[in-house]
């Protein structure tokens, strides 16, 4: 029971983000204004870190959270696959260097009595196959933590953008004024672009 009070406390206090609404009425002087509450990158960055994907859902980038839980998986198959073939390798290695006749499970790297007259190339071969799984599954966790960090990147930057006026009014105003250069008031043209 005092598991489900946890997870009720802990989804309550993930969701405080999206129950709050997007704007706040203050009176002031029996007159209202309108306040726009800031989109957060700082919670953008904390939901993607506490469960990867909930950044995106924050920053209302829906499409984005299949494609971070498709590259989990895939990155979570690779490790157990590269994995499985290290335990293989390895159990077979130990068994072929190990000189106990009862121990022989690098057989079934053998197919058809290819290496018997060449056991030590055999034996070569196998150490090559166990180090070589090993790396390839040590990389894969490591691009799994660079993957992670990338989801966390992305939904902070997406915050950050979240305002950004991205609307085809491109233009650029200048106007006469004064320029001030060495105490000296020279009339020059000020240019101000707006993208």
């Amino acid at each position: 029971m005092n598991y489900i009070k946890k997870a009720v406390l802990l989804i309550l206090f993930i969701t405080t983000g999206f129950i709050t609404s997007a704007q706040k009425i203050v009176a002031a002087d029996s007159v209202s204004v309108a306040i726009e509450k800031k989109h957060s990158p700082r919670k953008a960055t904390i939901y993607s870190a506490v469960l990867p994907g909930l950044g995106q859902i924050y920053n209302r980038k829906y499409w984005k959270v299949p494609i971070v839980y498709i590259g989990f998986g895939a990155f979570a198959y690779f490790i157990d696959w590269n994995n499985d073939q290290y335990q293989l390798y390895r159990q077979a290695y130990a068994d072929i260097v190990d000189n106990d006749p009862f121990t022989n499970s690098y057989e079934q790297f053998n197919e058809d009595g290819r290496w018997d007259n060449q056991r030590s190339q055999f034996t070569t071969r196998l150490k090559n196959a166990k180090d070589v799984s090993r790396r390839n599954r040590d990389l894969v966790v490591i691009s799994t933590v660079a993957f992670y960090a990338l989801n966390i990147i992305d939904a902070s930057v997406d915050a950050h953008f979240f305002n950004f006026d991205i609307s085809d009014d491109l233009t650029l105003n200048w106007t006469p004024g004064p320029l001030y250069t060495y105490n000296q008031k020279v009339v020059g043209i000020h240019c101000r672009i707006r993208f």
